[in-house]
């Protein structure tokens, strides 16, 4: 169990069993205050968006699914790309899906907005090595 918290940690998946599971991992590790669910990539860049624009909390982590409908996880990292420049440094992108396809993983590494990518389900030993990594947790 964490003894720290991040602010806010977002999932962008069209599948609502794995947001379910997902936000379940995320609960009993204590790992966010909050947890915003966005099953569409648009939704997602809408609501980063508009907490920019409020002034509000970003998410500090996202977990982004590749294979969505509408725009897909690498469409949105090129959105996401293109936001302002202070928005990166505050939000960490980990692609978590489902894909092993080497190319995928290829073209994650070559993403300047991706922070890392993981392989579906996560799980709380991933939770905590990714608060680790890019947190500084211990």
């Amino acid at each position: 169990m964490m003894n720290r918290q991040i602010n806010c940690i977002m999932l962008v998946d069209d599948n609502k069993i794995d947001n379910f599971f997902h936000e379940r991992v995320i609960r009993k590790n204590h790992a966010a205050k909050h947890i915003v669910i966005k099953e569409t990539a648009e939704e997602a860049l809408d609501y980063i968006k508009q907490k920019d624009q409020n002034g509000d909390r970003h998410p500090d982590l996202i977990f982004l699914d590749i294979n969505m409908p509408g725009m897909n996880g690498w469409e949105f990292l090129e959105e996401y790309s293109e936001l302002d420049e202070s928005l990166h440094c505050k939000m960490i992108v980990v692609m978590l899906t489902t894909s092993e396809n080497p190319d995928d993983i290829e073209k994650a590494k070559s993403r300047g907005a991706l922070s890392a990518f993981r392989t579906k389900p996560l799980t709380g030993e991933m939770l905590e090595e990714v608060l680790e990594r890019f947190f500084n947790f211990h």
